[in-house]
């Protein structure tokens, strides 16, 4: 039996510090745990439960959805729709927000979410995640539009993830540091395993998808070519190349130990129209803000990303983010 501290324990703790709290950011708190608990027995699972392979639907991405994709989504909306903390919610897997249905109170709280990012991973058994993020709903919001999530992501009240790999983890932040907690299987709760996550200014390990490099700009090619020279290069140093192909596993490596993680803006999504891979308010804000909170910086070669007000609910955006100096030194190629 663990003796550490519980997620809901440490929730709590951190709401008595805040004047006229109501518990409903608490309470909000661990429906969005219990949904990812569900999830990661789920994806352990696996074979066992029917849940890998392709669903044979296509989500609003126009992007081959998994049988996990599906049942992710449904496992988040079912969870967090009937307490009455939410006005409404919106999903990468949906076109449009998903308003809470009628026979339940409404909250003052939105939730954005990545059901399950990473999730060509799966048939694979490689790490995947779910990616989330609450904002508050603007006051006297009593039939929640698509408008209402067009916030900063400076504006958001807390975003997480939780990790599905050798062992489940959830980070999260509420805008005052890092902290990770691992799934106790025994007991089935979050224990505080990484208090004051902190992201090392200086690193020697990037990732990006290098598939990709004959359609990268010149900073980001220049960037590239320094660190795989070297030693004998620029750089003077070696670098390591990592690509897992989730963001979560992505950027919790980056928590751990610090480095990069690139999916920058190419010449293949400007032709396509698109302004980058990632979607801004499922997977570049709440990212971006947990790594601020560590220490570390999230630009998307041009603007900060936590600055950027979204247009749409699947806007998409290039994503640089790591280990401050890198990101301070790529910036400065961009420029």
């Amino acid at each position: 039996m663990h003796n550490g501290t519980t997620i809901t324990q440490f929730i709590i703790e951190d709401q008595r510090r805040i004047e006229k709290a109501t518990g409903d950011f608490t309470s909000l708190l661990n429906d969005i745990v219990t949904a990812c608990k569900v999830i990661s027995n789920l994806v352990n699972h696996g074979a066992l439960v029917g849940v890998l392979g392709a669903a044979g639907t296509e989500n609003v991405q126009g992007e081959d959805q998994k049988k996990l994709d599906v049942i992710s989504n449904e496992v988040f909306l079912k969870s967090n729709e009937w307490a009455g903390h939410l006005a409404a919610m919106a999903s990468e897997e949906m076109e449009d927000i998903y308003a809470i249905p009628k026979q339940y109170p409404r909250g003052k709280y939105l939730l954005v979410f990545d059901p399950l990012d990473g999730s060509s991973n799966i048939d694979v058994n490689v790490s995947v995640g779910t990616i989330f993020s609450i904002l508050r709903c603007p006051e006297e919001c009593k039939s929640p539009t698509a408008a209402d999530f067009m916030q900063a992501g400076t504006e958001q009240v807390c975003a997480g993830y939780a990790l599905y790999g050798p062992s489940s983890m959830m980070v999260l932040t509420t805008g005052n540091g890092v902290n990770g907690f691992t799934l106790d299987q025994n007991v089935g709760e979050f224990v505080l395993t990484h208090p004051h996550m902190t992201i090392p200014e200086d690193c020697q390990e990037f990732a990006i998808n290098a598939s990709n490099m004959r359609f990268w700009e010149k900073p980001l090619k220049r960037y590239v070519d320094e660190c795989l020279a070297g030693k004998e290069g620029p750089r003077e140093k070696d670098f390591n190349m990592r690509w897992i192909a989730s963001m979560v596993a992505e950027v919790h490596r980056i928590l751990t130990r610090g480095g990069v993680f690139m999916y920058p803006l190419d010449s293949k999504m400007k032709s396509k129209g698109l302004g980058g891979k990632l979607r801004l308010m499922y997977e570049a804000s709440p990212m971006s803000l947990i790594v601020e909170q560590a220490g570390g910086m999230s630009s998307t070669g041009r603007e900060r990303i936590l600055d950027i007000k979204p247009t749409g609910l699947h806007q998409r955006v290039p994503v640089i983010l790591g280990s401050r100096n890198e990101i301070l030194r790529i910036d400065d190629y961009h420029r």
